[in-house]
């Protein structure tokens, strides 16, 4: 039928051409002069030409009806979906999943992102002590992931690793800061029971206790698809907790079970926290701390060792690595930690307000609690320490001080 149909459309303009000399001729004979020396040759061109429109005029109704009738099909079968059935090619995504489905996931996803990953890493290493190496990584990391335009899982999926106290949960938070995402804080202590604790981050199937309301981490999604995600401490999740997450970081997003919805996990960032296997990383990190792709490989032999499932490891985008803070970094924290005191009780810090001598006793008495002492024992001493003088000096309408130390005691005095 195609064939005709271009036949048709060539032989189009030899019918027209036809039509035209006859309607000339006609012409002529009507309007030329008496005994003009064409009108002879004219009148005997003319009946050959009114047989040739006979012809032309037969001919050219049946092109006329091939012509519309190869349009019409061919604007049929572009309308219609191709089927392997009627002689057409179906599309390969009409014959293999649901199409329309696919468009509107690719429509949702999210844009290219461009951040500036030094400023990030910057502000990163000033909040975060001690963990510079891990601050620029980190930083690199979400930018290359963030302008990925097009990707079908998170944009990150992180686990940090090292001793308690070395910032890698602060890290999280200050990440959910610089990059203005919500942090969805999950403290996984607290799902180590199997089925319990799946149906409070994924939420209950109908018919059970809790099926009114969204699990604690579809919810979220949900209400903030770009959140991070921050799992601490994630190997003390229970094993069936952990690999309900598989498919949140494989596959781009988690079913919520009370109503089957899934829930898109393509512009979240989840970032694991782990205190397992801290002596063999911190070994290793000395040994490969130049070649990441040998670090790479005995970290996640040593995790596999300390009882991570190869399938979680097998999903991570990246392992950092936190070394343990000693000398100056301690007592950096130190002086962090006294200033965030100090705001709390509604003061201020003066400017070099913090004597020396008080900075390095609690270091002292943070080093005496030996290898498992943390950022948080420094939050203790502290509390012990200036808590008391803090509440006296805000008592007394202070509102900048300066802390010293005298007599073996700290004095808040009110800075000039």
């Amino acid at each position: 039928m195609r064939w005709l149909s271009s036949l048709a459309t060539r032989l189009m303009p030899v019918a027209f051409l036809v039509v035209a000399g006859i309607a000339a001729a006609q012409f002529w004979l009507q309007h030329a002069p008496s005994g003009h020396a064409l009108n002879d040759y004219v009148g005997r061109t003319t009946g050959f030409l009114h047989a040739c429109a006979w012809w032309a005029l037969g001919l050219s109704i049946p092109l006329w009806l091939l012509f519309f009738l190869g349009y019409f099909r061919e604007r049929q079968r572009l309308a219609q979906p191709d089927a392997v059935d009627g002689g057409y090619f179906m599309d390969i995504l009409d014959r293999l999943t649901n199409r329309t489905a696919l468009e509107a996931r690719l429509a949702n996803q999210p844009d290219a992102v461009f951040i500036d990953a030094e400023q990030l890493a910057a502000t990163l290493k000033s909040k975060v002590i001690g963990q510079d190496a891990v601050c620029d990584d980190m930083a690199a990391q979400i930018r290359r992931r963030l302008a990925l335009k097009q990707r079908g899982k998170p944009v990150g999926v992180f686990l940090l690793a090292g001793p308690p106290g070395t910032g890698k949960t602060y890290l999280a938070k200050c990440l959910s800061t610089c990059l203005q995402r919500k942090l969805l804080h999950f403290d996984m202590t607290q799902f180590a029971s199997g089925g319990h604790g799946a149906t409070q981050l994924f939420g209950s199937s109908k018919g059970y206790v809790g099926s009114d309301n969204y699990g604690k981490l579809t919810a979220g999604l949900r209400d903030a698809p770009d959140a991070v995600v921050l799992l601490d401490e994630i190997e003390k999740a229970h094993p069936d907790v952990q690999k309900n997450f598989l498919t949140a970081w494989n596959d781009g997003f988690v079913t919520e079970a009370s109503d089957g919805k899934q829930i898109s996990t393509t512009q979240a960032i989840f970032v694991l926290t782990t205190n397992a296997a801290t002596d063999s990383l911190q070994m290793l990190m000395e040994q490969h701390g130049n070649d990441a792709d040998e670090l790479r490989r005995t970290s996640t032999n040593a995790l596999r060792e300390s009882g991570f499932a190869p399938e979680i490891i097998n999903r991570l985008d990246r392992i950092f690595i936190f070394r343990p803070l000693s000398g100056l970094d301690i007592a950096r924290v130190t002086a962090l930690e006294i200033e965030a005191m100090i705001k709390g009780y509604g003061l201020n810090v003066a400017l070099g307000g913090i004597d020396p001598e008080l900075l390095l006793d609690m270091m002292h008495r943070q080093g005496r609690l030996g290898s498992a002492a943390s950022a948080r024992d420094l939050v203790r001493i502290a509390e012990e320490s200036i808590a008391d003088t803090l509440i006296e000096a805000k008592q007394k309408g202070h509102t900048k001080v300066s802390l010293v130390a005298v007599d073996g005691r700290v004095v808040a005095r009110p800075a000039q």
